[in-house]
């Protein structure tokens, strides 16, 4: 069954309400229509992931870089159902709440349902949409239901295990970590019964799809004729952006002439979105007139120590490199000492300056060059982690290597290492579950 007027030709309604397509009216992701008089706000309420995908490197940085897995902050439920409020009477065509991030919303669920509960009672009318991975979709299926969610984005980027191999690293499934073929089954087969399920309870499911050349391009129309038999509302195939730090750096981004021919020949089956404008977990406002660096810590200083309550408490040693002392605003290569800070997040002490020859010299110097570059981390080697507004590629590997996590960002060194301490106590987390 198709829908006509405003929603667009080509989507699938199949078991979805009246109720179901006025909100999709209303959602500029859902409707071409609606993007170009509605705005969106997406909570970064949801850090962890269970899954690791080649392409996606994520971080906590400067407002100026868009694409998914990306904020500058990361809020409680309580700081987000304030800066709801704060966004809502400012933008009064807001309409959808999206969490998509920067992890995944079904990982992170509990502060995921506690985010919409708590902006349901502030504002019973708004939209709301989850994205997600999909790998928890069959065992929370029934609480998205109960929740009052229509709307789901499942990214979807393989049905070949084979496939899926090469573009997921791991998956953590149920307290244990899979890699290959068999972490990528585990993961194709929940989503496919998560859409299914879903689906048949008149959610509006969208199904995104990363074109990732010579890998799964030729596999795409698979994806969305078997979205489409799911059930699926639409689909949304999504250009690959090489992320500096991912595994996938190196990969050519997809032209906007392929995507284009693909989502020409996959209209055929199943109605395409063609305005993604692949968001940041953080983003505000209209689709490709982000807002998010005017409201920015809105709500933070009543709700501050909700997210530093989060932290285990743990000491980490975290290097910063900053030119004045009171942001980080300093590339890591021009940096000739780091501020050398200790603590577990709620306090924090610096512990020195310490004196370091510049990674970046502008001349290459051959063996010796190769040889300073290795001192340079070497003598950072006590840190669990270096905060610097940017970093090169081969620096983030000299790191990685010595087990020295590198974070780019331009918030002041006070957030930058609250945030720094958030992402490490993920990280040593999702360690523990996967042993």
């Amino acid at each position: 069954m198709k829908c006509g007027g405003s929603c667009g030709s080509g989507h699938q309604t199949g078991l979805l309400t009246s109720e179901t397509l006025q909100k999709s009216n209303r959602h500029p992701c859902y409707s071409e229509d609606a993007h170009h008089k509605y705005a969106r706000m997406h909570l970064p309420v949801a850090p962890a992931c269970n899954i690791s995908c080649n392409y996606c490197y994520r971080k906590f940085d400067c407002v100026n870089e868009s694409r998914p897995g990306v904020t500058s902050e990361v809020l409680s439920p309580e700081m987000a159902a304030e800066k709801f409020s704060v966004v809502k009477d400012s933008i009064t065509n807001l309409s959808v709440i999206g969490i998509a991030g920067p992890g995944d919303a079904l990982a992170n669920w509990s502060q995921t349902r506690r985010s919409i509960e708590l902006i349901k009672e502030r504002d019973p009318d708004t939209v709301f949409c989850l994205s997600t991975n999909g790998l928890m979709l069959p065992q929370l299926a029934d609480e998205i239901v109960g929740l009052g969610i229509r709307h789901l984005t499942v990214t979807m980027n393989a049905l070949d295990p084979a496939i899926g191999a090469l573009i997921y690293s791991h998956v953590i499934y149920q307290g244990k970590k899979y890699t290959g073929v068999e972490g990528a089954k585990i993961l194709l087969d929940n989503q496919l019964d998560g859409i299914k399920s879903l689906a048949a309870q008149g959610l509006a499911v969208k199904v995104n799809i990363v074109m990732i050349k010579e890998i799964n391009d030729s596999h795409i129309p698979e994806i969305v004729k078997k979205a489409k038999e799911l059930g699926a509302f639409m689909t949304n195939i999504m250009p690959l952006i090489p992320a500096a730090g991912s595994a996938f750096a190196d990969y050519p981004q997809t032209s906007m002439k392929e995507l284009n021919q693909m989502r020409d020949l996959c209209q055929l089956d199943l109605h395409q979105m063609r305005h993604c404008r692949q968001c940041r977990a953080d983003a505000i406002g209209m689709l490709g007139e982000d807002r998010s660096a005017e409201f920015r810590r809105l709500g933070e200083t009543a709700k501050e120590d909700a997210v530093v309550a989060e932290a285990s408490g743990k000491q980490y040693t975290i290097a910063v490199a900053t030119k004045y002392g009171w942001l980080v605003d300093l590339h890591f290569g021009h940096a000739s000492e780091f501020l050398i800070y200790q603590g577990s997040g709620e306090d924090f002490k610096l512990l020195e300056k310490r004196q370091v020859e510049k990674y970046c010299l502008g001349v290459e110097e051959c063996d010796e060059e190769e040889n300073r570059r290795g001192r340079i981390a070497d003598s950072l080697a006590d840190c669990d982690a270096v905060l610097s507004m940017r970093i090169g590629n081969q620096a983030q590997k000299r790191l990685s290597s010595r087990a020295i996590v590198s974070i780019e960002t331009c918030d002041t060194v006070e957030e930058s290492i609250k945030q720094a301490v958030m992402y490490l106590n993920e990280q040593e987390n999702t360690i523990v579950e996967a042993v």
